[in-house]
């Protein structure tokens, strides 16, 4: 004998809406908690600054480009890597990118000692135009990294910079040719 239970098909269409509903919740709270572009690839702090030949800079709303590439080190010993990106893509000569180096050093805590630190600088940089490429960054380093998203401060970093401070682009170490071509495309883009 074969009995009906009109509850049933209720049972299963309330039972399947609800399924729906909790997979439409799920979705939009992962669309919304996913990590955007920007957050994986990081972002320059705000930070008022002053190049080597005491012109004050406000990063990364006063940066020299639209798109800007950003010679990054955190110790002597990379001035070969920084070097070698300089020379491979010709910046010196080449007017079309807009660029600065960046050391970013751990902040002393006075402007008497960062004035120490900036003196021995313009020592080694003693020409105007070098002067004015040259941007010390006096923060905490590791904050830094973290905030622009670097690895490591093993090597140099060349980042490519918006003027919104999101990095677009970023590598580390020594010029290559490969490496060259994807931060030069990523410059020159049209925005």
């Amino acid at each position: 004998m074969w009995v009906c239970d009109a509850k049933a098909p209720m049972k299963t269409i309330s039972f399947q809406v609800l399924a729906w509903l909790a997979a439409v919740t799920v979705a939009l709270l992962l669309a919304w908690a996913a990590p955007t572009e920007s957050a994986l690839m990081g972002r320059l702090p705000s930070l008022n600054a002053k190049r080597l030949n005491q012109q004050p800079i406000a990063l990364p709303q006063e940066l020299p480009g639209h798109r800007t590439l950003a010679l990054v080190t955190f110790q002597r010993g990379h001035r070969g890597e920084i070097e070698s990106w300089i020379t491979g893509l010709q910046l010196r000569e080449n007017t079309s990118i807009a660029w600065l180096k960046m050391p970013v050093l751990e902040d002393p805590g006075t402007e008497s000692a960062r004035s120490v630190i900036e003196s021995g600088m313009r020592e080694r940089h003693r020409t105007e135009v070098d002067r004015a490429r040259l941007v010390p960054v006096f923060t905490n380093r590791d904050a830094f990294m973290r905030a622009v998203g670097l690895s490591g401060p093993e090597h140099a970093w060349v980042l490519v910079v918006d003027r919104d401070g999101q990095v677009l682009a970023r590598v580390e170490g020594e010029y290559s040719v490969e490496k060259g071509d994807a931060l030069r495309e990523t410059l020159l883009a049209q925005f």
